[in-house]
């Protein structure tokens, strides 16, 4: 007897994930801080197509998904900061118009201070705000313990509190 295929049997197909996951995962990783961010997705959905077949339900390819997204920028981030002790950072573009350079200005300085946030604290404030996962999709993503996603994302928060006081300060 043959097998049904894979839609038959309710698992979506490999295109069928594709296709609805592919922005979000790019999202992701642009969030997470990688310089390339469909060149992860891209690597993450390669990933997912070798191991597509051995997942242990239909459930589990996006967490499967986001948590090579996570482990793939994290690795790239490494390998950026060497790459950057060798050579400086290009002047941030400029905004036009008044109003748009304020909302440029205030949307920079949140990117700013979440980018100064330690690792594994920017990764969970950007899981948590950015893409509302629960906490155990969270954990599930990082490779931690839902408690410590708590711990991470209110430090993140308050961390990210005290920064942007500072930049309202300065001005």
């Amino acid at each position: 007897m043959t097998q049904a295929p894979s839609r038959a049997r309710g698992r979506p197909t490999f295109a069928e994930t594709f296709a609805a996951h592919y922005p979000a995962m790019v999202r992701l990783a642009g969030l997470l801080g990688a310089d390339d961010p469909e060149d992860i997705a891209q690597e993450a959905f390669a990933r997912l197509h070798a191991r597509m077949n051995r997942l242990r339900d239909d459930d589990a390819a996006l967490p499967y998904l986001r948590s090579i997204v996570c482990n793939l920028t994290r690795n790239r981030l490494r390998h950026l900061r060497l790459a950057r002790l060798r050579r400086p950072e290009p002047p941030p573009p400029a905004g036009s118009g008044e109003q748009a350079y304020l909302v440029a200005e205030r949307h920079r300085a949140l990117l700013a201070a979440v980018d100064r946030l330690p690792r594994r604290q920017r990764e969970a404030v950007v899981l948590r705000y950015w893409l509302d996962l629960s906490e155990r999709e969270i954990a599930d993503a990082m490779g931690v313990t839902p408690g410590a996603v708590k711990s991470h994302a209110s430090r993140a928060v308050t961390a990210l509190g005290r920064a942007l006081k500072e930049t309202d300060d300065d001005r």
